[in-house]
């Protein structure tokens, strides 16, 4: 890696530490934030809100996608990095994959965050693990039309590939 690019880096996963500290200090939520940045400047900056809004699905990553792709008017950040401020949960690396961005950053691991009791370990172990035998109960029912939807969208001819 090229000194500026590490400098860049180290900058960019700064200002998502600093969003982490702003989030949490205000009482948002936990330390947890994210910046996500197109051609070298920031567009988007996320904290954790879970507590404050009542959204378990407001972290740090997933909001800061949210306002990136709201002020691209755009679903995919193809052109974009994320720096996070720790390595991403499972919920919020899925969220990074269907935005497509160019490349994800994080400075503290998923360890570290165990550590203070934000600990992921149960949903990558149960993921890998066919529904019935998760420990959340989980079944797949099989109701009349249940491939209808998928029937009809492949069926659609306007339809916004993703």
């Amino acid at each position: 890696m090229k000194n500026n690019d590490l400098k860049q880096h180290i900058y960019f996963l700064q200002e998502a530490i600093k969003e982490a500290q702003k989030g949490m200090r205000s009482g948002k939520g936990g330390p947890f934030g994210a910046v996500i940045v197109k051609n070298g400047k920031i567009i988007a900056r996320g904290c954790n809100c879970v507590t404050s809004s009542n959204d378990p699905t407001c972290h740090a990553e997933v909001d800061a996608i949210r306002k990136a792709c709201k002020k691209l008017k755009s679903f995919e950040l193809k052109d974009c990095v994320i720096y996070s401020s720790c390595e991403p949960c499972p919920m919020c690396l899925g969220a990074i994959y269907w935005a497509r961005p160019k490349a994800l950053y994080f400075a503290a691991d998923r360890l570290r965050a165990a550590a203070s009791n934000f600990d992921d370990a149960v949903i990558y172990r149960e993921v890998p693990l066919p529904p019935g035998q998760r420990t959340l109960p989980t079944a797949c029912i099989k109701v009349p039309g249940h491939n209808s939807p998928f029937d009809e969208w492949d069926a659609k001819t306007d339809k916004t590939e993703y």
